[in-house]
């Protein structure tokens, strides 16, 4: 209705000019009129659409953490009850839109709602205080704060380690069902992967035939289990080859595979491979020595032979039919549980690889810091990790300052008074 009552205005206004230039045989000036007004038109809703768009940033302060302050550090909460949200949040929104599932939507609202920045800034404000203590023993030594003595200091430390882990699990929790995993197919030629993909992806996307060499390219199709997204990407058969478009196959295959979270390896049952996955695949481990990807081996093809000895090994096995779907249960089950999804875990909220990142980062620091203090009573060294684990939580919802730390000492204990 607005649009409609811009659009009127601008051509009334228009007219009437246009009207006086017409009355004053001034017909190129009416044309000049009519002109202005379509750009005075385009030039004012385009402000309307940004004070609009500026209105929806802002969510009800019921649901969400007050993130705005004033000058003087406090908090400033608007008496209309709306106030801007903090990065975490505003994040939320973009993987609320692109949710793909129903529990990834969920987990974007919790976010949304100030669930994640709510245990990032209690944390935070757990550390300060662990800060506030440890700086004002080495920036006041007058003061007899020992620090070394006090078991206290050792407990807070270590309850903040126990804390930072709970969000970090459920961190990786919300960035799984935001990002996923990446699942390659890889194996010899006519093992199966292709077969594989249409049944994983309940359709026919990759073309099938008995023919060796069949895929050439790679194929890729998403599935979602429990609300975690599985990018399936089918490759090449691997194997030496002089054709030269199999050949650039073949080379893509190793780049995915290179990449992937998780390597489905497919097995032709029936040509008596060996079960051992270092047997069955010395390539891969002459290429990536050091990898540490989870390799899943599928003996496909039950259905067209008996139950084969299967010996002991530490890598994943199992049979399965690609054909008639024996084993895709098993496989869908081994695939979340590899990338440490917990399908019983409630409050999961969504985060992303940033956050991880700030939270591991946080969390290899306070390790750090515990081992200074207890090893060589380094406080200093204390401080200084503090310092930067709290800098990077920070980075996930907002700032604190030094200045903020200095405020906190001086209001904590009687110093210089």
């Amino acid at each position: 209705m607005k649009k409609i009552i811009w659009f009127l205005i601008s051509i009334a206004g228009a007219i009437a000019f246009s009207f006086i230039a017409l009355a004053r045989d001034e017909s190129i000036n009416a044309i000049w009129f009519i002109v202005a007004a379509i750009c005075i038109y385009l030039i004012a809703y385009r402000f309307y659409s940004a004070w609009i768009a500026a209105k929806a940033l802002v969510i009800d302060s019921s649901k969400i953490t007050p993130s705005v302050r004033n000058n003087d550090g406090k908090d400033f909460i608007p008496t209309d009850k709306w106030i801007v949200m903090d990065l975490a949040q505003a994040e939320a929104i973009a993987d609320l839109i692109d949710a793909a599932s129903s529990q990834s939507a969920r987990s974007a609202l919790r976010s949304l709602q100030g669930e994640f920045s709510n245990l990032i800034g209690e944390l935070v404000k757990q550390m300060i205080d662990v800060r506030v203590y440890v700086e004002a023993a080495i920036d006041f030594p007058e003061e007899e704060i020992d620090f070394l003595a006090d078991n206290t200091l050792k407990e807070n430390l270590y309850g903040l380690v126990e804390s930072l882990l709970q969000i970090q699990d459920r961190a990786q929790q919300g960035a799984l069902l935001r990002d996923g995993i990446k699942v390659v197919l890889a194996g010899k030629p006519n093992a199966g992967k292709s077969s594989l993909l249409n049944a994983l992806a309940e359709q026919d996307a990759a073309i099938v035939t008995p023919v060796a060499g069949t895929t050439r390219d790679v194929l890729r199709e998403q599935i979602h289990l429990e609300g975690v997204p599985l990018n399936i990407v089918d490759t090449a058969g691997l194997r030496e080859t002089d054709d030269q478009v199999e050949m650039q196959g073949v080379q893509r295959a190793w780049k995915e595979i290179e990449e992937a979270d998780a390597i489905l390896y497919v097995v032709d049952i029936t040509a008596n491979n060996p079960i051992d996955i270092k047997m069955l695949w010395p390539e891969y481990f002459e290429r990536f020595p050091n990898a540490d990807q989870t390799i899943i081996t599928l003996l496909n093809k039950v259905d067209l032979c008996d139950d084969p000895d299967i010996k002991n090994t530490p890598n994943s096995v199992i049979r399965l039919s690609a054909k008639t779907g024996q084993g895709l249960d098993m496989l869908k089950s081994q695939l979340l549980s590899s990338a440490g999804f917990n399908t019983s875990s409630e409050g999961v909220f969504s985060a992303r690889r940033r956050h991880l990142s700030a939270i591991a980062n946080a969390l290899e620091l306070l390790r750090t810091g515990i081992n200074q203090l207890e090893g060589s009573g380094a406080g200093e060294l204390l401080a200084e990790d503090l310092r930067q684990a709290q800098q990077y939580l920070s980075e996930i919802t907002g700032d604190f300052s030094s200045d903020d730390l200095l405020g906190e000492i001086f209001s904590s204990f009687c110093i210089g008074k």
